[in-house]
């Protein structure tokens, strides 16, 4: 069962590559940075509730809603912020840059959270083997992005 999971983490990794792509398209049509991030967060509203209509599910109790800390309800915030720089870097950087950049980003930064479990995270130790792959993402990173 955990292939499955490795597949789903993978493909999401691949659409990731692609929103980059998708979401340059619609800035240039659209002209408007900010708006184009709009657009994009509409049609995701959209698309989740149409799957939560479809799937059954209802809406959560007063209860859990309370029960979440504060940084569970940031994240709609940062996915904004995170669009928003895609939409204006992925082009300049190229996609192999930019999404070197903030995958090395997003494994050095989850190797912190990790070792410390930060944000509900279990600790995971940043040991020697957890460490030498964060600095060869980096090597990676600088491979992708200067040759």
């Amino acid at each position: 069962m955990q292939w499955v999971l490795v597949a789903f983490a993978f493909g999401a990794g691949i659409l990731n590559t692609v929103q980059s792509g998708s979401n340059t398209t619609l800035r240039k049509g659209l002209e408007q940075p900010l708006w184009s991030v709009v657009v994009v967060f509409a049609v995701a509203l959209a698309t989740a509730l149409l799957a939560a209509v479809v799937s059954g599910q209802k809406l959560p109790p007063g209860a859990g809603v309370a029960a979440v800390p504060w940084w569970g309800w940031v994240g709609g915030v940062l996915g904004a912020i995170y669009v928003f720089s895609m939409m204006l870097m992925a082009e300049k950087l190229g996609a192999a840059v930019f999404m070197g950049l903030t995958v090395t980003a997003a494994v050095i930064t989850s190797l912190v959270m990790d070792h410390y479990g930060l944000l509900g995270f279990e600790v995971r130790a940043a040991g020697l083997g957890r460490v030498i792959g964060g600095l060869l993402m980096v090597a990676g990173l600088g491979l992708i992005a200067w040759f």
